[in-house]
C-alpha cells in the first residue's frame, strides 16, 4: 500500500484533564531531577558548564494544569495515522504530539507501551503528564510543559513523494519554534521523525531536546547501546559515571532493569563518532530499536524498579494487571541537566528512526557485553545502514521549509501572536492569524494599540507574557483610567519571571493598593513565603482569600477552581505559621458557587495535616484510613508517608516527645499501607 496520513480517533477510558491553574505559575519549578553545584566537581568541563547554564527559574508564561482526578470515562481522541503496508504510527495531536502507538504488521508487534489508559499525574514541568508512547520534550529539564497541549499538524510531501505528518508549535518556556515530521517510505520498517527547532531571535537561548521512548518491561528485557560507560542519577542525587553493565563489584546487572529495586537514570556515555542508537530487546530478542544522526548525542535507560514503590508508580499511571514499562530515550546533551547555548537565527535539526528489531537471544544475553552490543550493532547495520539514515536526513531537509498543503490539527494561538510581534516568516511552520483565540486578544491590543485592556468581565484574569519584548511593552503601555492596578499585577509577573523579585513586589503592592484584588495579594503572599516571612505571608494569603470571596459571583463557576488552587497554596503556609485554626476554617468554607467544602485527595490531605497540627492525631488518621487519593501527586513527593508516620508518631507519643524510639515503634506498630507507597528510594 502506498504511504498515507489519515485522521482517526483512539478511544480510551481517559481522565479529563481539568481546567488550567488561574494563579500565575510564580514558584521555582519543582523539578526533581536537579544537582547541587558542589557535586559538579569532576565532571567534565563542557558537562559541568552546561549543567550550570540557564535553569529554568520558573515555568512562566505556562500556566499549571492540576485539575484532572482519577475518574476515567469512555473517550475518543483525535488521532493521526502515518501507514504503509509494514508500519501504522498513530500520534495524538491534541497531546503533545504523542506517538500513542507504533505497531508492526508482518509480526503483529506493537513496539511500544502503549498505554490502555489516558491518566495525568504531576510530572511534567506544568503538571499534567501521562505516560506510555514516545513524547517530544522540548524546552527544560523535565517532561515538557506543552504535553497535554494540543500542536498544529498538516500533511505535507514526504521526501520520497508520498504523505508526511507534520507537527509544529510555539515552545513557551524558551519561545523557540519546533516541527516534528513523521513518515514512512514506502514497504519501510522504520518510522522517520525529523525534527527541527528554531531560535528566531536576535539572542542566545538555551535549548533542551529528549525524545522519551517508553516500551515494555519483563524480567529479561536488556537495554543496549554502544556504551561501555553510563553516568548515573540516583536517590543520593548525585552525578557519577559508572561502568556498564555491571558498575561495581556484587552490583546487578543495569542493563536488566527488572532486576533493580529502585527508580534509577542511567545516560549512556556514547563516545566519539559511534553510531547513535539504543534498544530494548526481550528474552527472545525481539524488540524496539531507535537510532539517529549523530547530532542527538545522548542516550538514556529510566526504570521504576520492582520496589513497592515502584510497582505502586506503574499501576498508578497505568492499569494495574497491565505489565510495565521503561524508558529509552534520546537527547541533544550527554544528560538531562544539560541545557545548550543556541546562537541567535539559528536552528539544530536531526533525524530519528524507529524499527523493530530481532537479534540472536543467546547473543544479547550474552554475559560478555561486548558481543552483547555487537549483536545488536550488526542486527541494526542490517536492517537500516548508518549511511541511510543520513541520506534519509539530507532528503528530509530539502522537505522541511515546505508549507502543509491542509491543516489537520489546530495548536494554540501564541505561535501567531510572536510572529506578529516579531515580523517573522518561518516557512514550513505557518503560524496563521486565525490561530489567535482569546487568550492572545489583550496581548495583541497591547501590541497594535499600546494600551492595555481592561479585565475582561466575568472571568479570571487570562495568562500573561514575560518575555523581554512583552515586559517592555508593559512598561511603556497605556491604559483606560482606573485599570492601572491590572497592568500593575501583569508587569510584576513578567518582572518576576525575569528575577526582579523587588521591582516585582512593587509592582504588586501599588496594584493592591489602588484596588484590593486577591490577585496581588496572592502574588504578595508567595514572595513573602519564599523569602521566609512565613507569618506576612499567611497574613496575604488571608487577604487573598477575603478577595476572592468578595469578588467570586462575578467569576461564575471559574471561582470554584480558584479556590482550590488558593487552598492548596494557603493551607501549607498557615500551618508553617502555626495558624492551623485558620487553615480548617479555609478548608471548611463551602465552595464558591455553592455546595459543600471541596473534597478532593488534595483537601483531605491537606484536611489530615490540619488536624495533626490542631492537636488531633485520631482525626487525622481516620482520615487516612478512610482513604486519601491524591490525583496531583508529584514525581518523588513523599507527603503521603511522612504524613501517616507523623500522625502514627503522634498516635504511638500521646503528650510526649517523640524520640528515636517513638519514631521505631511508630514505623513497627503502623506500617505504610501499600496505596501510600510512592517511595523510589531506599531508606525512605
Amino acid at each position: 500500500m502506498a504511504t498515507t496520513v489519515r485522521s482517526t480517533k483512539v478511544a480510551l477510558p481517559a481522565a479529563p484533564l481539568g481546567p488550567e491553574n488561574p494563579l500565575p505559575a510564580l514558584r521555582p519549578a519543582g523539578e526533581l531531577h536537579r544537582i547541587d553545584p558542589a557535586d559538579l566537581v569532576g565532571l567534565p568541563a563542557d558537562m559541568a558548564r552546561q549543567i550550570g547554564y540557564a535553569p529554568l527559574r520558573t515555568i512562566l508564561p505556562v500556566r499549571t494544569r492540576d485539575g484532572y482526578g482519577r475518574d476515567r470515562a469512555p473517550a475518543e481522541l483525535d488521532a493521526l495515522v502515518v501507514e504503509n503496508s509494514r508500519l501504522r504510527a498513530t500520534v495524538l495531536p491534541g497531546l503533545g504530539g504523542r506517538l500513542h502507538s507504533l505497531f508492526h504488521k508482518p509480526t503483529g508487534r506493537e513496539l511500544l507501551y502503549r498505554n490502555p489508559v489516558l491518566q495525568p499525574a504531576d510530572f511534567a514541568l506544568a503538571g499534567a503528564w501521562f505516560s506510555g508512547g514516545v513524547e517530544w520534550n522540548l524546552g527544560a529539564t523535565g517532561h515538557a510543559a506543552h504535553t497535554c497541549a494540543p500542536l498544529h499538524a498538516g500533511r505535507v510531501p514526504a521526501p520520497d513523494g508520498g504523505e508526511m505528518l507534520r507537527l509544529w508549535e510555539w515552545e513557551r518556556l524558551r519561545d523557540l519554534a519546533f516541527q516534528i515530521d513523521l513518515w514512512l517510505p514506502e514497504d519501510s520498517d522504520f518510522l522517520y521523525v525529523g525534527i527541527r527547532v528554531r531560535n528566531p531571535h536576535d539572542r542566545t537561548v538555551p535549548a533542551y531536546w529528549w525524545s522519551n521512548i517508553a516500551v515494555p518491561e519483563t524480567d529479561r528485557t536488556r537495554v543496549l547501546a554502544p556504551a561501555t560507560a553510563a553516568w548515573h542519577f540516583g536517590h543520593q542525587r548525585v552525578l557519577r559515571q559508572v561502568e556498564l553493565p555491571v558498575p561495581a563489584a556484587g552490583a546487578p546487572d543495569v542493563s536488566y532493569p527488572g532486576g533493580s529495586q529502585h527508580a534509577a537514570d542511567y545516560f549512556l556515555d556514547i563516545r566519539g563518532d559511534d553510531r547513535r542508537w539504543i534498544t530494548a530487546l526481550d528474552g527472545d530478542g525481539h524488540g524496539l530499536v531507535q537510532t539517529s544522526t549523530d547530532l542527538l548525542r545522548g542516550r538514556k535507560v529510566f526504570w521504576w524498579g520492582r520496589g513497592r514503590g515502584g510497582r505502586r508508580w506503574q499501576d498508578w499511571l497505568t492499569e494495574p494487571g497491565t505489565g510495565g514499562y521503561l524508558e529509552i530515550q534520546a537527547g541533544l546533551a550527554r544528560t538531562q541537566f544539560e541545557h545548550i547555548p543556541m546562537p541567535a537565527d539559528t536552528d539544530l535539526s536531526w533525524l530519528e528512526a524507529y524499527g523493530p528489531l530481532s537479534a540472536d537471544p543467546e547473543l544479547v544475553h550474552d554475559t560478555d557485553w561486548a558481543a552483547a552490543r555487537a549483536e545488536a550493532a550488526a542486527r541494526l547495520e542490517a536492517a537500516l545502514p548508518r549511511a541511510a539514515v543520513d541520506t534519509a536526513y539530507a532528503d528530509w531537509l530539502e522537505q522541511a521549509d515546505v508549507d502543509p498543503k491542509d491543516i489537520l490539527h489546530t495548536g494554540s494561538g501564541w505561535g501567531a501572536l510572536e510572529a506578529e510581534r516579531g515580523h517573522l516568516r518561518l516557512p514550513g511552520t505557518p503560524f496563521e492569524a486565525t490561530a489567535l483565540g482569546e487568550p492572545q486578544k489583550p496581548w495583541l491590543e497591547l501590541l497594535l494599540a499600546g494600551v492595555f485592556p481592561r479585565p475582561p468581565a466575568g472571568a479570571l484574569p487570562g495568562p500573561g507574557l514575560v518575555s523581554p519584548p512583552w515586559r517592555e511593552l508593559l512598561e511603556s503601555a497605556d491604559t483606560y483610567p482606573g485599570n492601572e492596578w491590572y497592568l500593575d499585577y501583569y508587569l510584576g509577573v513578567a518582572q518576576w519571571a525575569a528575577g526582579d523579585q523587588a521591582q516585582a513586589v512593587r509592582s504588586w503592592e501599588r496594584s493592591l493598593a489602588a484596588h484590593p484584588s486577591p490577585w496581588p495579594a496572592r502574588a504578595l503572599a508567595v514572595a513573602d513565603a519564599l523569602d521566609g516571612r512565613t507569618d506576612r505571608a499567611a497574613e496575604r494569603y488571608l487577604t487573598a482569600w477575603q478577595g476572592l470571596l468578595a469578588g467570586a459571583e462575578q467569576y461564575g463557576p471559574d471561582a470554584r477552581t480558584a479556590q482550590r488552587a488558593l487552598l492548596v497554596e494557603a493551607v501549607p503556609v498557615l500551618l508553617d505559621a502555626g495558624r492551623a485554626v485558620d487553615a480548617e476554617r479555609l478548608l471548611a468554607a463551602p465552595a464558591l458557587g455553592g455546595g459543600a467544602p471541596l473534597d478532593d485527595g488534595r483537601i483531605r490531605l491537606l484536611r489530615a495535616r490540619t488536624a495533626l497540627a490542631r492537636g488531633d492525631a485520631a482525626a487525622a488518621r481516620a482520615l487516612l484510613d478512610a482513604g486519601i487519593v491524591v490525583a496531583d501527586l508529584r514525581e518523588g513527593a513523599e507527603e503521603l508517608n511522612e504524613t501517616w508516620w507523623a500522625v502514627a508518631e503522634r498516635l504511638v507519643a500521646g503528650d510526649g516527645e517523640i524520640t528515636d524510639a517513638v519514631r521505631a515503634a511508630a514505623r513497627a506498630g503502623h506500617p505504610l499501607p501499600a496505596g501510600y507507597d510512592f517511595l523510589m528510594r531506599p531508606g525512605s
